[in-house]
């Protein structure tokens, strides 16, 4: 009798855990918390030293017309802590990362929700185990909603059929209407606290978009799946008729994570993880052959060359040139960008280019090859191509042109991944932003476009120093991103012309530099031409050491919107880097990140005169060491770029 009773109170209390109507769950720090809240309707809130953040935010799906995550009864709930350090094959900030989360899973008759506290933030998932395939999920509601009267920096989008590059402008959270589509990350500040969500883990179903409610609160969004796709041109490929459900699911799977990254300051984002912590590990068990690095790049700068005794141009001497100019100075890569292939198949190279003896060539001088493809003509020859270019010894491909998130692009990056990883081929993916929160999963993926970069000034004032300080704390927060920095033509405001051909930044000289500190890509982009910088070849003493991956990340200052402090090392070198908006600003770095010892600072600042001639700079060598603390005078739209080593 006393055995039964005893059985019975545990009984009955394990039944009162799993019938309480709220769980709550704390990160390590014990700082951030979330209350998930069970009656009725699944929501959550969540709160960061006690101060309400987000609050009776609601999630629920709709699978084969029937919704969970309403009014369902919890049959188990489930607690488990990690804390471990993970290395990064591909390191943008840390080449090992702690991911520390305590987590809590709620279980019903055939479903789970998952949530995570991490000190970075907050995350969850579904996972069904209805069983069946080819079930639809006719809706996924999540509705973030939040204390007070926000503001959010949202990059709002045009439709679902977009190249994510825009602006994060600057609104109030209630003024954003169901009419207002946004793409990853919306960051919202809540009274000084930033909030930035995005997905992660994101396989086999499409990518998160927000809507606005007319309040405190933004809706997630789906592009609906295709059902039928007109190809309009070689790089147009577009979805002409949509179903009424977004995805075409397993019925046992788990879902993507939807997270809610958390910086007590701005600068915390330029160092939050959250999105890589959340993403499954690599597919990739062997990754020593992912080799990043930067790359020379010709299409920017229209293939202009001078003082040369060829044509130049998509032909076979312009490359060697580019090839050579990569090779004196230790730059990884060249692209072959477009014009090397009849557009529309990849099998039809011009007759001015000899891929096969350009890729030797580059070999025979530690050069590697990447082609510029167009996404659709890749996918109609995706085999056949790969198979073409391991057996001419290409390093890598960049991929043009999705311009969708919808499942069926989701599922088409999937297999691009896989099938250049089989053939040790990188990827970077241009036209699009959703393939950076797969870094991890698939750290062949060294690039990925989706921001508004260099290339914009071509054509338009879009990539202004604003912009440029905007988007560290912004669109970086998802994982690599492709600026494609390097411009050794630089302007002022008053100074700037849209051309071309000959296209120069907005910012100064120096701006530019401190990109390549700033700015995290496992391959980066030199955008201007050889010619240009063997005219000004002191900026190859910075421009050639500079890496492109880093072992350590130390954010120093600033501001959403303007100005960004930075260091990073490397081995045992230092780089540090700052960039303003357009306000002229003095800026203290606290070298205090430095170990004990004696360094060597070779630093290129803003010239005297940078504030009317933007390709002004000064360049100063000082010994300095952890105690020191540098004042550094910034012009408008500038920078400021150093080297620290022992």
């Amino acid at each position: 009798m006393k055995h039964s009773l005893a059985g019975l109170l545990a009984l009955l209390f394990a039944f009162s855990a799993y019938a309480q109507d709220s769980h709550t769950i704390t990160s390590p720090n014990g700082r951030v918390e979330v209350r998930v809240t069970t009656e009725d309707q699944l929501s959550y809130d969540v709160s960061f030293d006690g101060k309400p953040l987000m609050v009776g935010s609601t999630l629920s799906m709709t699978i084969q017309g029937r919704t969970i995550g309403r009014g369902d009864r919890v049959t188990g709930a489930e607690t488990r802590q990690v804390d471990q350090m993970i290395d990064v094959p591909v390191p943008l900030k840390h080449a090992r990362l702690r991911e520390a989360y305590n987590e809590l899973t709620l279980r019903f008759a055939d479903y789970a929700v998952t949530f995570r506290a991490y000190d970075e933030g907050v995350g969850y998932r579904f996972e069904t185990s209805f069983g069946g395939t080819d079930l639809t999920v006719d809706e996924e509601s999540a509705e973030f909603r939040f204390a007070g009267d926000p503001h959010v920096h949202y990059p709002a989008e045009p439709g679902f059929w977009s190249d994510n590059e825009r602006h994060f402008l600057r609104y109030r959270l209630a003024d954003l209407t169901a009419d207002s589509l946004g793409s990853i990350p919306a960051v919202v500040d809540v009274d000084g606290i930033k909030i930035a969500i995005s997905d992660s883990d994101l396989a086999d179903y499409p990518g998160l978009w927000f809507r606005g409610t007319g309040k405190n609160a933004l809706t997630a969004a789906f592009p609906p799946y295709p059902l039928e796709e007109e190809h309009q041109w070689d790089r147009v490929f577009v979805v002409s008729k949509a179903a009424d459900h977004i995805a075409v699911v397993d019925g046992s799977r788990t879902f993507p994570w939807r997270l809610m990254a958390i910086a007590e300051r701005d600068i915390d984002l330029l160092d939050n993880s959250l999105v890589y912590l959340l993403a499954s590990p690599s597919e990739i068990d062997d990754t020593s052959w992912i080799q990043a690095g930067k790359v020379a790049w010709d299409w920017y700068n229209f293939s202009n060359l001078y003082d040369v005794d060829f044509r130049a141009g998509a032909n076979n001497e312009t490359y060697r040139y580019f090839i050579d100019f990569a090779a004196r100075f230790g730059i990884e890569y060249v692209i072959l960008d477009e014009g090397w292939y009849e557009l529309g198949d990849l099998m039809a190279v011009v007759p001015e280019i000899d891929v096969p003896g350009l890729v030797e060539y580059a070999r025979e001088r530690g050069v590697g090859i990447i082609l510029w493809v167009v996404s659709k003509t890749l996918d109609d020859q995706l085999e056949e191509a790969f198979d073409q270019f391991a057996e001419w010894g290409v390093k890598g491909v960049k991929v043009d042109f999705m311009q969708r998130d919808d499942q069926l692009i989701i599922e088409y990056y999937q297999r691009v991944n896989r099938e250049a990883a089989e053939r040790r081929l990188l990827v970077n993916y241009h036209g699009a932003g959703r393939p950076a929160i797969m870094a991890r999963t698939w750290p062949n993926i060294v690039g990925v476009e989706g921001v508004v970069g260099l290339e914009y000034n071509k054509w338009s004032d879009r990539a202004a120093p604003p912009h440029n300080v905007t988007i560290p704390f912004t669109r970086m927060l998802t994982g690599p991103m492709d600026y494609t920095p390097g411009a050794m033509l630089n302007a002022q405001e008053e100074d700037y012309a849209a051309i071309h051909r000959r296209p120069m930044s907005l910012g100064t000289r120096v701006h530019q530099l401190a990109m390549y500190v700033i700015y995290e890509s496992p391959m980066q982009m030199l955008a201007d031409s050889p010619s240009n910088y063997l005219r000004e070849i002191e900026m190859m003493d910075f421009l050639a050491p500079v890496p492109s991956v880093w072992d350590e990340t130390v954010p120093l200052a600033g501001e959403i919107g303007e100005y960004v402090v930075m260091a990073r090392r490397t081995g045992d070198e230092w780089y540090v880097g700052a960039m303003t908006n357009w306000s002229e600003r003095e800026v203290e770095i606290d070298l205090s990140f430095l170990p004990p010892g004696t360094f060597t600072l070779d630093a290129f600042e803003d010239g005297i005169n940078a504030d009317r001639y933007a390709g002004d700079y000064r360049r100063r060598s000082a010994s300095v060491s952890s105690g020191d603390v540098l004042t550094v005078r910034l012009a408008p739209g500038g920078g400021f770029a150093a080297r620290i080593t022992p």
